[in-house]
């Protein structure tokens, strides 16, 4: 019992620790004497993020992603200033005693800025909720860690990691949704996988290292190409020319035995004209679940030939992985005495299998073409390739011959029936395709119009490569293909109304036409399927006061994926479609920014697992008729003074599903039972989520922030029984970054990363089923566990 309330004073004195930190910052006086400078483009308004502010080398401001610095004033009141921003003319102002200045900047016209992500990214006038997160705040994060968990501050967002630190296989789920439901782009080109729709970024290791932004839309957003957005878009954009030359070098190591090194250089411009971008990255990582380590190589190379009124660029950039396998996560008894087992290998006796891993080798072609036509006219062609080439590799113990279209041998007169083996399921892939648009400006409207076709082309095939007991060399038991086509096209209109009211209009036609020529458990299923699917979004944005009030509505449909199919040719599954309404309220000032999401989100066919068995006896998603989701996100950041800021957010949601049926085995009887469930809570979607940031400049250039994260009940399945759930946890997160300017360098950046301060023994992930023998029914949680407090240190070297 002492150890009971011990325990729960600890946890209860953390929390309002953490209370008590937002409430002693939000109550603190901005008593410095500064003026807030808001940097805009000239010609769009927009706010431009990471624009430098400086009076000298060693006093100079960066603005945030709302596009505000704020300046110190001097004794006099009165100061020159150097205001500027990558492709933009630097322009001196002065800062005289004002409540604020706006400062606008010309684009450097030959510097033209990338066009081709305004097809799948949401403008500042768009009715649709969005983050953006700035080179800057990308640099400050990056150790080693994969995407999903440098975006862990964004409202609604929950993460995972299958090696317990971030490094590796990574999974990401927005408003409750996985990444099979978020459309993600990389320069506007699709990034999910084709077919099973899925988000893998641990085959392009360190891709944060050579990213310019991130914008994340929560709903459905504004994309244009690629899998339908039924919880949010991220698209990333790589492709923001550098005017100057650069080198880096940035090495991290921490906990675990894990590193990052990496290389990154630029030529500049090159007689006005040209320029080459490049980087070499490794991460290595022994993992915090044992034996779930990391080897992770990539390079990035981008050539570009940019003209006054055109621009061409060549990305080539590829990622090579190689990761012991950790998805089977740990039981429920496990958790609490040995968390950090791993049962991948341990079919093998004595000692597990030491090659029971994952390999993915994955290349990137992407070729951009941009022409300015005249003032208001322009135009841009994006053609890519993706190439993947990878296996899994396992050692299966007692497997049946007759499993792998093999006779069973006979060994001195006695039939030998099993055998352990080794096999490699491997998938070869080519994805193909070409995206346009044409776009035009004016004072009042933009209009976006364009489309586009990809192909995709996959080859799966099982071999084992070795066996205790005769099975030929290298036998191939499956060698199966997949096609995958659509064509897609859009148009867009931005019209500003009288005052400052904006319309938006989206329309967006998709033909999907998907061809499985067999299964590996099921070969003879052969599936050949088309959809038409019609996504329009509509909706407004009306300016009043230093106030932005959106609407909007959108429709998305969106195909099964391939696992969806195995169901057999007399279940096979519907498209799911999603009606979403939103709408939010922004005030954006000097000091502070508030913002209010609201939304409802509606699905119809929702493909969700049920525990059902289908007509080939295998476990996969059941269209369910309704269910729903809705909430209210909060996004509160206040500059308090010079040195101390706070960033908050809150995500509050129900996300239920109607009539409900769970399936489970009753082994007993060799039939399957089920249980009814009039309302229930949809699977891994919690109804709370926030975060906090709280940043302090203690002495110059040195920058202390406190990260915290709460995560509510997630449930593992849609029954909402809690003896089935992800506990709530509670996490805080300590970064010190300082940056100096030495004589012989450009700057030198040290961060130091303490993640899970408090030592939290939690599990932001895992999966359940159920079933009855012996007149019981047995449950089976199993959950993926994340480190205790764990470091990370970097060194960043700026030429």
């Amino acid at each position: 019992m002492a150890i009971t309330i011990k325990h729960k004073t600890k946890t209860v004195m953390k929390k309002l620790f953490f209370l008590a930190t937002v409430i002693f910052s939000s109550a603190l006086i901005h008593a410095q004497k500064t003026i807030p400078v808001k940097v805009i483009d000239s010609i769009s308004s927009e706010p431009i993020a990471g624009a430098l502010v400086a009076l000298n080398p060693q006093k100079s401001f960066v603005t945030n992603n709302e596009g505000f610095a704020f300046i110190p004033l001097r004794n006099d009141g009165e100061s020159t200033w150097n205001v500027s921003s990558i492709g933009y003319f630097t322009k001196q102002v002065e800062i005289k005693k004002s409540p604020s200045l706006i400062v606008k900047l010309s684009q450097v016209k030959t510097l033209m800025r990338p066009i081709e992500i305004k097809a799948v990214r949401a403008g500042h006038d768009y009715p649709f909720t969005q983050t953006l997160i700035s080179k800057r705040d990308l640099e400050s994060k990056n150790l080693g860690q994969d995407i999903p968990l440098l975006l862990n501050q964004v409202p609604g967002v929950v993460t995972n990691s299958d090696a317990g630190n971030g490094i590796g296989y990574t999974g990401i789920r927005i408003r409750g949704t996985d990444a099979t439901r978020i459309n993600v782009t990389l320069n506007g080109i699709p990034y999910n996988d084709a077919e099973s729709q899925g988000v893998f970024f641990v085959n392009l290791p360190d891709l944060l290292s050579s990213t310019n932004s991130i914008q994340v839309q929560r709903g459905v957003g504004t994309s244009s190409n690629g899998t339908g957005a039924f919880g949010a878009t991220i698209n990333l954009l790589t492709n923001e020319l550098q005017p100057l030359p650069y080198a880096s070098i940035s090495n991290s190591i921490g906990s675990f035995n894990s590193f990052k090194n990496t290389i990154k250089a630029g030529t500049g411009l090159i007689n006005n004209r040209y320029s080459v971008d490049m980087r070499l990255s490794s991460i290595t990582s022994d993992g915090y679940v044992d034996r779930a380590n990391s080897n992770l190589k990539s390079f990035y190379l981008s050539a570009a030939s940019v003209k006054e009124n055109s621009s061409l660029r060549l990305n080539v950039f590829s990622g090579k992985e190689k990761t012991y396998q950790a998805w089977y996560g740990v039981s429920e008894s496990e958790l609490s005495t040995n968390r950090r087992y791993n049962s991948a290998g341990t079919e093998k006796l004595d000692t597990p299998y030491e090659n029971e891993t994952d390999n993915y080798l994955q290349t990137h072609y992407q070729l951009f073409y941009n022409k300015k036509i005249n003032k208001n006219w322009s135009f841009n062609n994006a053609s890519y390739l993706t190439k993947g080439d990878g296996y899994y590799e396992q050692y299966k113990a007692e497997q049946e011959y007759n499993a792998y279209n093999l006779k069973a041998p006979v060994v001195n007169g006695s039939e030998i029936k099993t055998t352990d083996l080794i096999r490699q399921l491997s998938l070869d892939n080519l994805l193909v395709g070409n995206n346009f648009s044409f776009q035009y400006k004016d004072e009042k409207n933009e209009i976006i119009a364009g489309g586009g076709l990809i192909n995709y082309q996959g080859n799966h095939v099982g071999k084992a490569i070795w066996a205790n007991v005769f099975v030929p060399k290298n036998h191939v038991w499956y060698d199966l293909e997949a096609k995958k086509t659509e064509q897609f096209a859009f148009a867009k209109w931005l019209r500003q109304s009288t005052g400052n009211l904006f319309l938006f209009g989206d329309l967006q036609v998709r033909n999907v036409t998907y061809n499985i020529d067999g299964f590996r458990n099921n070969p003879s299923l052969i599936i050949d399927k088309n959809w038409l699917f019609i996504n329009p979004k509509m909706g407004l944005r009306k300016k009043i006061n230093g106030y932005d009030f959106y609407a909007s509505y959108a429709l998305a449909n969106k195909e099964p994926n391939r696992d969806d199919f195995e169901s057999g040719a007399t279940q096979i599954p519907k498209n799911e479609t999603l009606h979403d309404i939103e709408t939010g309220i922004e005030k954006i000032s000097a000091k502070k920014k508030i913002s209010i999401t609201a939304y409802y989100m509606r699905y119809k066919n929702q493909l969700v697992l049920t525990g059902k068995i289908n007509d080939v006896g295998a476990y996969t998603r059941t269209n369910i008729p309704n269910s729903y989701r809705t909430g209210i996100e909060i996004e509160a950041n206040f500059e308090l003074t010079k040195w101390l800021k706070i960033s908050n957010n809150l995500a509050l949601s129900s996300n239920k599903i109607l009539n409900y049926t769970e399936f489970y085995d009753d082994y007993d009887s060799y039939t399957q039972k089920s249980n009814y469930y009039k309302k229930s809570d949809i699977a891994y979607s919690p109804s709370i989520v926030g975060g906090s940031t709280l940043s302090a400049k203690i002495i110059k250039n040195l920058d202390v922030k406190l990260i915290s994260k709460y995560v509510g009940r997630q449930f593992l399945d849609n029954t909402s029984r809690k003896d089935r759930s992800i506990d709530p946890y509670f996490l805080q997160d300590f970064q010190v970054n300082y940056q100096f300017k030495p004589k012989e360098l450009k700057s030198i950046e040290m961060i130091l990363q303490i993640n899970n301060v408090w030592n939290k023994l939690y599990a932001p992930n895992g999966y359940t089923y159920s079933y009855i023998y012996n007149n019981e029914i047995s449950k089976n949680n199993y959950y993926y566990p994340m480190a205790g407090t764990n470091i990370m240190f970097g060194i960043n070297l700026n030429f």
